[in-house]
């Protein structure tokens, strides 16, 4: 009689740290690339939300006919009461209203509000420049406020460049996002 060979499965040590060695420099790789996706996605939203809040107030006040003004508020957390009236500073991270100026028994209407940014603690800044304490759409769509445009710079985690998201408000009424580099209405940096 003869001895029958038997075939074995499975894997050596060898490949099985073979495979752990790929493994690793693959989420070597990719785990920055994820970090700067969400970072940067994360704080496009938040400018995106400046933006349709300023979008939506130009289109109010040539709607109603009327001034409308968009400005910072100071920071409340739901259930509080959230504020009515533009605080007497300029720090929009805080949160801002888009108000009505249309004449009423109870003075201006609060149309929108925004929080403070979703992610206070990831040290999101954002400054505008010339330092502005409101805009306000006439109803031509004008920002009547204003001797020149106003960006406002949102910065990533860190202050890196390439997380860094812009919205210029013009003296027109135009509004561009823009990343950091020159535009046609300033400099987003």
């Amino acid at each position: 009689m003869g001895v029958h060979a038997r075939s074995q499965s499975g894997v050596t040590l060898v490949e099985l740290m073979i495979v752990i060695t790929i493994a690793g420099i693959l989420l070597a790789i990719g785990v920055p690339s994820y970090k700067y996706v969400t970072a940067s996605n994360r704080v496009t939203n938040e400018i995106n939300g400046l933006l349709g809040d300023m979008q939506f107030a130009r289109y109010e006040a040539v709607k109603e006919g009327a001034d409308v003004t968009v400005c910072p508020v100071d920071a409340f957390t739901p259930p509080s009461p959230a504020p009515t009236t533009c605080n007497a500073g300029n720090a929009w991270n805080t949160g801002w209203i888009v108000l009505s100026n249309v004449a009423s028994p109870n003075g201006s209407v609060v149309l929108r509000r925004q929080l403070p940014f979703a992610n206070v603690n990831s040290n999101d800044t954002l400054t505008n420049n010339p330092v502005t304490a409101a805009i306000t759409f006439n109803r031509e769509g004008f920002a009547v406020n204003l001797a020149q445009p106003v960006v406002f710079s949102l910065y990533g985690p860190g202050g890196i460049a390439s997380y860094t998201r812009c919205l210029i408000v013009g003296v027109s009424g135009v509004l561009l996002t823009a990343q950091p580099g020159p535009t046609a209405l300033g400099n987003c940096s």
